[in-house]
C-alpha cells in the first residue's frame, strides 16, 4: 500500500487526469486499485502490486532537487538497466507507476544531449521507455509536448542483452544472497551440523563409556533427543539408468527448413560503421520475449542490417513489407546484431562476370494484404521449418543457389540447379508464395533471389 504523500502525488498528477477520467471519477487512492480502473485488461499479483508501490516511491526521489548528483546518476543507471529487458516498469503490465515516472522523466530527458541519452554509458534504455510511454496505444496518454526522439541521434548502439546470460547472472546472484544469508547464520547461532556435533559431544562427555564402540547414531540420538536407530537401513537397489533419447532423424535437405516469413520493416537508418550498410527496425511476428529481439512501439522487433545502402534508396526502406529469412544464426556486423536477413533479386552474372555489389537490386515483395509473421513456403516444399539452422549443414547455402525470378517476375525455386536436390525427384518450378498468393519482384527476370 502506498504512502498518503504517493496518493497525495498521484490525485495531483494532471497527466493521469487529462488521459483518464475514469480516474478521477472512481476517486481511488490506492495504486494498485488505481491501476486496475485504467488499465481494467491488467490483472495484478500481490507482488506486482508491492512493486507499484515501490516505483511511486523511486519515482517521487527521480528529478528531486535535494538529490546529489551521484546518488541520481546511480538511480538513473539503476532504472536503465531495469529496463533493458522490459517493456514496462512491471515487464509488460502497465500501472500508474509507469505514468508518475513518466512525468518525472520526460522534462529530465528533454534536456539530455544525445551522448547522455544514447552514448556508450548513456541511458538508451530510459529513452526507449520514454519513447514508448508517450506513444504507445497501450498507454493512450495526451502529452501536450512530448519527448522528441530521434533514432538517426543514436551514438552508441548496445550490445543486445543476453536473455541466457541475464538469467545466469540472476541466479548467481540469488545463489550469493542465500550463501550470505547462511553465513550470517551460522555466525549468529552456528550451523545444524556444528550444533548436533556440541550435542553429540556432550551427550558422550555425560555417558558412561563401555569397551565396545558405541554406534555413532545413538550418540547424535541422544544429542537431539531422538531414539536410537536399532536397524541399519537397507541399502537402496541401484536402478539401471534409464536410456537416453535416440537423437532425432535428421530431415532431408528442402527449402523448406528455411524460415521465410512475411516482415514488416518499420524504419531503417544507415549503419554509423558502415557505407554500404542499412539498419533496419522489423517486425517479423515474434512473440514477445522471443530471444534476438527487443520491443519498439509496442511491437516485438528485430534488428537487420543489410548491404542495400547506396542500391535501395533508404526512402523506399520504410514501413515497407518484405519477406525475410528467419532462421539464420545472428551475426554482428560492424558492431550490431542481425537477426534476420531481408531477400532481394539482382540480375544473374555472365560466367567469369565478377559480382561488383552494383546493382539492381529489388526487394523481394509479398502479396497485398500479407501480415507480419506470416509463412512463405514454395510450392510442393512445404514442411516445418528449423528453429535455426546449423551453419555446418549449409541448408542456406545448398537451397539458394535455386532461388530465382521468373520471366512474369515471380520469386520461385529450382530444385535442379541444386546439386545436393538432383535425386529429388522433383524439377518443376516452385513459386514462392503465402497463403494469400505469390511473392514478387518489380521488374528483374532470371534474376538470381538471396
Amino acid at each position: 500500500m502506498a504512502s498518503s504523500g504517493l496518493e497525495q502525488d498521484l490525485s495531483k498528477l494532471s497527466l493521469l487526469k487529462d488521459s483518464y477520467p475514469q480516474a478521477v471519477e472512481s476517486n481511488e487512492s490506492d495504486p494498485a486499485k488505481l491501476s486496475s480502473t485504467i488499465f481494467p485488461a491488467a490483472e495484478y499479483s500481490p507482488a506486482e502490486k508491492t512493486e507499484i508501490s515501490s516505483w511511486l516511491t523511486t519515482a517521487s526521489h527521480i528529478a528531486s532537487s535535494s538529490e546529489d548528483a551521484a546518488k541520481s546518476a546511480e538511480r538513473l543507471s539503476s532504472l536503465n538497466a531495469h529496463l533493458a529487458t522490459r517493456t514496462t516498469l512491471l515487464g509488460s503490465k502497465p500501472s500508474v507507476a509507469d505514468i508518475a515516472l513518466y512525468s518525472r522523466l520526460a522534462p529530465m530527458v528533454k534536456g539530455w544531449d544525445d551522448e547522455t541519452r544514447t552514448g556508450e554509458h548513456g541511458y538508451h534504455h530510459i529513452v526507449r521507455w520514454v519513447d514508448f510511454v508517450q506513444n504507445a496505444k497501450l498507454f493512450g496518454l495526451k502529452v501536450e509536448e512530448k519527448v522528441d526522439v530521434h533514432p538517426d541521434q543514436v551514438v552508441f548502439y548496445p550490445k543486445p542483452i543476453d536473455q541466457k546470460a541475464e538469467k545466469e547472472r540472476k541466479k548467481k546472484e540469488k545463489a550469493a544472497a542465500a550463501a550470505a544469508g547462511a553465513d550470517t547464520a551460522a555466525k549468529a547461532g552456528g550451523t545444524v551440523t556444528s550444533a548436533a556435533s556440541e550435542g553429540a559431544q556432550k551427550a558422550e562427555n555425560a555417558t558412561p563409556k563401555t569397551k565396545g564402540k558405541k554406534d555413532v547414531g545413538e550418540t547424535i540420538a541422544a544429542a537431539v533427543g531422538a531414539e536410537a536407530p536399532t536397524e541399519k537401513k537397507a541399502k537402496k537397489e541401484k536402478r539401471p539408468k534409464p536410456q537416453k533419447n535416440a537423437p532425432a532423424a535428421e530431415k532431408p535437405l528442402s527449402p523448406s527448413l528455411i524460415d521465410l516469413r512475411v516482415a514488416h520493416i518499420i524504419k531503417a537508418v544507415k549503419h554509423p560503421e558502415a557505407d554500404s550498410l542499412y539498419v533496419s527496425t522489423v517486425d517479423c511476428g515474434d512473440a514477445a520475449g522471443t530471444e534476438h529481439t527487443s520491443e519498439y512501439e509496442g511491437k516485438t522487433v528485430r534488428t537487420v542490417c543489410s548491404g542495400l545502402n547506396g542500391l535501395i534508396p533508404l526512402e523506399e526502406m520504410q514501413n515497407r513489407k518484405i519477406v525475410a529469412v528467419c532462421n539464420l544464426k545472428p551475426v554482428k556486423m560492424r558492431g550490431i546484431q542481425s537477426a534476420a536477413m531481408v531477400l532481394a533479386a539482382s540480375p544473374r552474372l555472365a560466367e567469369g562476370e565478377e559480382d561488383k555489389h552494383a546493382g539492381p537490386v529489388e526487394l523481394v515483395n509479398p502479396p497485398e494484404g500479407a501480415e507480419a509473421g506470416e509463412r512463405v513456403y514454395f510450392e510442393g516444399w512445404e514442411g516445418e521449418p528449423e528453429g535455426m539452422l546449423n551453419p555446418k549443414k549449409k541448408v542456406w547455402d545448398y537451397c539458394q543457389v535455386g532461388f530465382l525470378t521468373t520471366s512474369e517476375k515471380v520469386a520461385a525455386f529450382n530444385p535442379g540447379a541444386v546439386e545436393q536436390l538432383k535425386e529429388s525427384g522433383k524439377k518443376d518450378l516452385a513459386l514462392l508464395r503465402t497463403k494469400g498468393g505469390v511473392c514478387t519482384v518489380p521488374t528483374l527476370t532470371g534474376a538470381i533471389i538471396r
